[in-house]
């Protein structure tokens, strides 16, 4: 049950990035957070209607958990590249 969570998060974040992409150049650092709590809601409500998960609240913060500790750890990897 926790990779389809994962599979359908990286969907929803692929998708949202190529679509980010096509419209608007550059998103300042500051928006990615907010990004990234659109992409978990997104994706918590895609698996709350297709029954993955039968508690809407659940589903909603364990994907926003998912997204904001992914977002987390990119950041991360950024500043441990930078300071090398």
């Amino acid at each position: 049950m926790e990779i389809t969570y994962i599979i359908i998060i990286s969907l929803v974040a692929y998708i949202l990035g190529a679509v980010t992409k096509l419209f608007i150049d550059v998103i300042p650092n500051k928006f990615i957070p907010l990004q990234n709590v659109f992409i978990g809601v997104i994706s918590g409500l895609i698996c709350y209607f297709t029954k993955i998960e039968s508690n809407l609240l659940q589903s909603l913060v364990l994907c926003l958990i998912a997204t904001m500790g992914a977002g987390g750890v990119a950041d991360l990897i950024k500043l441990a590249k930078k300071d090398e």
